[in-house]
């Protein structure tokens, strides 16, 4: 029986270089001379520092780019709060990485309120979408990237 998996992923490696690009980026413009502005990667997690808040809202532009350039969605940053640190400040970006459990309700809901004749269940942060019939698990594919989600989703794991 035809099945594929709704998840929210992002590739550790390609967001690395992503936020490598960014701090590339940083060290060559002008308006960043003498600056002491820096990304700091952990995980999936980014710390900004800055001289300034608005140089802080630069490098989230320059970040958002970046991610961009290369195929992971913006919507995937969780940004905190500003706060200071000593001359400098600093803010936090958190990737999110699986599905949390409303996203995953509401997608389970889209699909039953399609009458797409497929089943799908909630596993762990990741739908199951199964099916008899490969065009009623892309309708789903279509459904879902017409609606407006808080998360990315990717579709893994197609089987027939």
């Amino acid at each position: 029986m035809p099945a594929f998996d709704i998840v929210s992923e992002v590739d550790l490696h390609v967001f690395t270089n992503a936020v490598d690009q960014a701090g590339r980026v940083i060290d060559t413009r002008f308006d960043f001379k003498g600056v002491d502005a820096r990304f700091e990667r952990e995980g999936l997690t980014v710390t900004m520092f800055a001289d300034a808040e608005f140089q802080l809202q630069q490098m989230e532009d320059l970040l958002r780019a970046a991610l961009i350039k290369v195929k992971i969605d913006p919507k995937a940053m969780d940004l905190a709060d500003v706060k200071g640190a000593g001359k400098q400040v600093k803010q936090l970006v958190t990737m999110q990485s699986g599905l949390t459990s409303d996203v995953a309700r509401k997608i389970v809901k889209l699909i039953k309120d399609s009458k797409i004749k497929v089943q799908s269940q909630i596993q762990d942060e990741q739908v199951r979408v199964t099916g008899k019939k490969r065009d009623d698990l892309q309708q789903v594919m279509a459904l879902l990237r017409a609606e407006e989600l808080d998360q990315p989703l990717q579709f893994t794991n197609f089987r027939d």
